[in-house]
């Protein structure tokens, strides 16, 4: 059995609490002989600052670019709100996903049957919800030049970001969304802003041109962003895969997220090419929650979303499809058994702390490898 080199980077808030929780797992795997995971740590967003004043050390990402996969936690705080910019604790995310390559973003949005009452939305609005969205991750707004705030004189000051794209990152992410819908659904929804942004012009322009070569097997939409927000909290069944920029994804995927009741519930993928070579690709994996200060080291983080995340991992760089549908299977079912961390909890309900339901998944986890 070949090993797999994962690094860890929990970072900051409840990052290393729910961290804490895979390592339960890759334990687990690790000693049932069902995977074989060489594991090292580092250090990420506000912890490298305190450590290195940098938002992640040359070292740390010398060992991200020699691993298999990222497992990343989260980052960011009050306490860095006035670190340099450079070294705020995001930089540290941006620069893992520009240096790696990891230009596709997938993000699941799966309503559990057990939580369609957690969200804000009816449950026969929910209820079955499973869209992806696919964002790209390394153009656009995050990454185009120039970048800068100017002083105008007289008190005055001027702020640029430059969204940019290239008809090649366009294509690339595209492809990425064709061929997830393939094995799911067969629809992908293209969402941009074409009636006010050249960017949109030309994501449509390609997204429609790769679309007639290669996949006019699978059904194709086009969508304003605006209104795709807007159909996402009407009836997102309509919804199977949604491809888009990276700024909208970004803002699409937190709509998405909760519709399903909860960002602690939600995981989610960055991947890289595959290397023509190897038939590997760079990767990370993280739960779409941040760090939430306020609740960190209080052991009410919702593990979940870590735990899932772990699972994409085995699904996306490892081939292990059959392991991650039991890992999927495990969380449906703890949920299903009424255990619910406090974000997902219904008011008075009892709650279980971030270590007690890690353990309960890890049960399931048991019961279904016999």
């Amino acid at each position: 059995m070949a090993t797999h080199k994962l690094l860890l980077l929990a970072g900051d808030g409840i990052g290393p609490e729910v961290m804490a929780e895979v390592r339960r797992l890759i334990d687990w795997l690790n000693g049932t002989g069902l995977a074989s995971f060489e594991t090292e740590s580092g250090l990420v967003g506000g912890a490298a600052y305190d450590a290195h004043k940098v938002a992640i050390s040359e070292a740390d990402m010398a060992l991200a670019q020699a691993s298999d996969a990222v497992i990343f936690g989260a980052v960011g705080g009050p306490k860095w709100d006035r670190v340099p910019y450079d070294a705020r604790p995001e930089a540290g995310l941006l620069r893992l996903r520009k240096d790696l390559g990891l230009f596709a973003n997938l993000r699941p949005a799966i309503c559990y049957p057990a939580l369609a009452d957690a969200s804000s939305l009816k449950r026969e609005v929910v209820e079955g919800l499973d869209i992806m969205i696919v964002r790209e991750l390394t153009g656009g707004v995050y990454f185009g030049e120039p970048k800068m705030i100017s002083d105008l004189g007289n008190g005055k000051k001027r702020a640029v970001d430059s969204q940019v794209y290239d008809s090649d990152e366009i294509e690339r992410i595209a492809r990425v969304a064709f061929d997830l819908a393939r094995k799911r659904g067969n629809k992908v929804t293209s969402m941009e802003k074409r009636n006010v942004m050249k960017t949109g012009v030309l994501w449509n322009e390609v997204v429609s041109a790769v679309h007639a070569r290669d996949y006019a097997d699978v059904t194709l939409e086009h969508q304003l962003a605006d209104s795709g927000g807007m159909m996402l909290v009407k009836w997102p069944k309509q919804f199977d895969v949604i491809v888009t920029d990276n700024l909208f994804g970004d803002l699409l995927s937190d709509i998405a997220a909760m519709l399903t009741g909860s960002l602690g519930m939600l995981p989610s993928a960055s991947l890289g090419a595959v290397d023509p070579a190897s038939g590997k690709r760079k990767a990370m994996y993280e739960p779409v929650h941040g760090s939430a200060p306020d609740i960190a080291g209080k052991g009410m983080a919702n593990p979940i979303a870590m735990i899932a995340s772990l699972g994409m991992a085995l699904r996306y760089s490892f081939d292990m499809g059959e392991l991650a549908d039991k890992f999927d299977a495990a969380i449906a079912t703890v949920l299903e058994s009424g255990l619910r961390t406090a974000d997902i909890a219904t008011k008075g309900a009892p709650t279980v702390s971030t270590s007690g339901m890690g353990e309960a998944i890890l049960k399931q986890l048991q019961k279904l490898h016999g």
